[in-house]
């Protein structure tokens, strides 16, 4: 189970990547431990395989209609499917390359793999039960999700 202090990690990755990348803050909901079934993810979703002391996964999960704000947000025409996949994993990969700082070597990230329209679950490598951390950006909502054990 992650601690307050960990997910905090997290939280911090995400709202700093927004605010950088973005140059807009995004407004970081309650996370929640999800007790029942896997949680939800929208069309787009970055994967992140975690090994090393810990082992699991962290997600960053949008809508295409995100994404194609964020791109245009950082001067970007090709809103191809293509840049869209490419954007996730970049989103999924920096989110976790920051918490390595705080978590140290021994968190091992692997490179993002990326699922487009998959079956709408996120389902975990691990048995640990996922927390969620909701973000919403401009009028658009999507979800850091953390599962490590």
């Amino acid at each position: 189970m992650l601690s307050a202090e960990e997910i905090r990690t997290f939280v911090e990755g995400a709202a700093q990547y927004f605010e950088v990348a973005a140059r807009q803050a995004a407004v970081i909901g309650t996370p929640y431990l999800v007790t029942e079934g896997a949680p939800t993810v929208h069309e787009y979703t970055g994967v992140i395989g975690i090994s090393g002391k810990r082992h699991g996964a962290v997600c960053f999960t949008a809508p295409r209609s995100m994404l194609m704000v964020l791109l245009m947000r950082m001067n970007e025409t090709d809103t191809s499917d293509a840049n869209m996949k490419d954007l996730i994993g970049e989103v999924a990969n920096t989110i976790s390359g920051n918490a390595r700082r705080d978590f140290g070597r021994e968190f091992v990230i692997s490179v993002p793999s990326v699922v487009a329209s998959g079956n709408g679950r996120f389902d975990s490598p691990v048995s640990a039960r996922s927390f969620v951390i909701p973000l919403n950006w401009r009028s658009h909502s999507a979800k850091l999700i953390v599962c490590l054990e």
